[in-house]
């Protein structure tokens, strides 16, 4: 599930919700449900201080249903409740088949699209692979390129490169 929890950017939904589905088939999670939250630049702020103590704005958060977070380049466990910001948007935190939340902070996406010189859908898009990446576990500060040799295949896959 994707919606926009922001006001200031409009979001093909329709096209980024078919993009997920084939990212799930292509990492074959096609079971597993995400949700995906485009926020504001202080939502995304506010979430990064929160749970890695970054006190900046970020692209993409990635909140594992298994009560892992990302805190400093590692995985670490927050406890047995979700009580991040995106819960409320998503299925219960005992369903089997719940992978996480994503938070996508829009304002920075399309900011690195024009940087980067990608349309804002493309970036979304590419946030969107990153993201269920670190849903499953990968972390490119840590595992010596494994995550970004991943992601740069699969976004040739999808199209994205």
């Amino acid at each position: 599930m994707i919606v926009n929890r922001q006001r200031r950017l409009r979001a093909p939904i329709k096209e980024l919700t078919a993009f997920l589905a084939r990212v799930q088939r292509a990492l074959h999670i096609a079971g597993q449900e995400v949700t995906v939250a485009l926020v504001s630049d202080s939502e995304i702020t506010r979430l990064n201080r929160a749970f890695r103590g970054k006190d900046r704005v970020t692209d993409v958060l990635s909140f594992p249903a298994n009560g892992m977070v990302w805190k400093q380049g590692k995985q670490t466990k927050q406890g047995s409740q979700r009580n991040h910001s995106l819960a409320s948007l998503a299925s219960p935190a005992s369903s089997a088949s719940y992978l996480g939340d994503i938070a996508i902070g829009a304002g920075v996406a399309r900011r690195n699209a024009r940087r980067n010189g990608r349309s804002f859908r493309d970036e979304l898009r590419v946030l969107i692979l990153h993201g269920v990446l670190h849903l499953l576990g990968y972390d490119h500060e840590t595992d010596n390129g494994q995550m970004n040799r991943l992601e740069y295949r699969l976004r040739r896959r999808l199209g994205l490169e």
